[in-house]
């Protein structure tokens, strides 16, 4: 079946409440919806999620990047989807939106025309899927309640974002641990520290018996080096996120020493880019996760479908959709994802 047309619209949701992490706050979901067409009909939805703070996009150019994708893709194989998604990323390598979106929408038709759930590209069924629930930059009193909250809700895993100054911070999390006792913690500091910081954040949390599963891109994106020190100070697994946007970014991570997880986060790397980084990360001994931009459940749920197909993602951080207060179809709660398809199941 050829591509017969590829049309691009914007996709605004509300949140919520404001969302802060260490680069800004997000107040709205800001996205972008591609649909793919084939000849015989069947179309297949993608969803980019731009984010200014980490790869630069905004919605008006990612719109932009879509539409131009366009002329790669109509007239063509969809069966061709390895070659068409390579096109598009080496055409558009600094809008990692706008490809992914035109990627997920490309695979989507492929598996809704064969009646194949998204998962079985990846060499899994679409099982359940897991996820933590993310407590934002929020004051200790605050974030104390939304995890109180989050532990009702059934959510085992908590991710704390930090990145401020380290007093603030020791206080969100060791708030956070008082009102979840039982949960397994993970920090994100999204960049925000020097590696001293980074040590000295660890070392609090450790006088006061706070253990945490993971830390998360303490430091700069780029300073591995500085990584790979906290790395050798600290007890706890650090991970790389900014730092990770490819297969070959992966690489110079784990040749530098500076991360025991690998984060995918398809709006980064795309969904084949992303399955490449966890092979990666399988060859160096080290761990996988998986997460998210600000997405609806079409993205959380085509993220799912490489979880659940791929197997090997040690950590699950697709809870976006539960920061949305309007979805793409009813809006989900709690820690359960349940992918399905044909495609990635998801249909506006």
């Amino acid at each position: 079946m050829t591509v017969t047309d590829l049309a691009v619209e914007p996709l605004d949701l509300a949140m919520t409440a404001p969302f802060e992490i260490a680069t800004g706050t997000q107040h709205a979901a800001e996205n972008v919806l591609v649909t793919v067409t084939l000849d015989d009909g069947t179309r297949g939805f993608g969803e980019g999620a731009p984010a200014t703070s980490v790869t630069g996009e905004t919605q008006a150019a990612t719109l932009e990047t879509a539409r131009a994708a366009a002329a790669l893709v109509e007239g063509e194989d969809e069966a061709q989807y390895r070659d068409l998604v390579a096109a598009v990323r080496s055409t558009f390598p600094k809008q990692p939106a706008a490809t992914l979106a035109v990627e997920t929408a490309v695979l989507d038709a492929y598996c809704r025309r064969r009646d194949l759930p998204l998962a079985a590209l990846f060499g899994g069924a679409p099982d359940t899927v897991e996820t933590d629930l993310t407590v934002p930059i929020l004051d200790a009193g605050v974030a104390r309640e939304r995890a109180a909250t989050a532990v009702e809700d059934g959510y085992e895993t908590l991710k704390v974002k930090t990145g401020t100054t380290v007093e603030r911070d020791v206080e969100r999390v060791a708030a956070v641990r008082d009102a979840a006792p039982d949960a397994t913690l993970t920090v994100d500091a999204n960049q925000g520290w020097t590696p001293n910081e980074s040590v000295r954040f660890a070392d609090a949390l450790d006088d006061r018996g706070v253990d945490l599963a993971l830390l998360e891109q303490p430091v700069a994106a780029a300073d591995l080096t500085g990584m790979a020190h906290v790395r050798e100070r600290v007890s706890v697994p650090v991970g790389a996120d900014e730092s990770v946007f490819t297969p070959d970014d992966a690489v110079r991570v784990v040749r530098a020493d500076a991360a025991d997880v690998l984060n995918v986060k398809l709006g980064k790397s795309g969904l084949l880019g992303g399955q490449a980084i966890v092979e990666v990360a399988r060859a160096a001994n080290r761990e996988a996760m998986v997460g998210c931009m600000v997405e609806s459940s079409l993205g959380t749920h085509a993220a799912a479908h490489l979880v659940a197909g791929d197997g090997r993602f040690a950590h699950v951080d697709l809870d976006s959709n539960r920061l949305l207060a309007e979805d793409l179809g009813s809006l989900e709660r709690g820690p359960v994802i349940e992918p399905a398809g044909p495609g990635h199941g998801v249909e506006p």
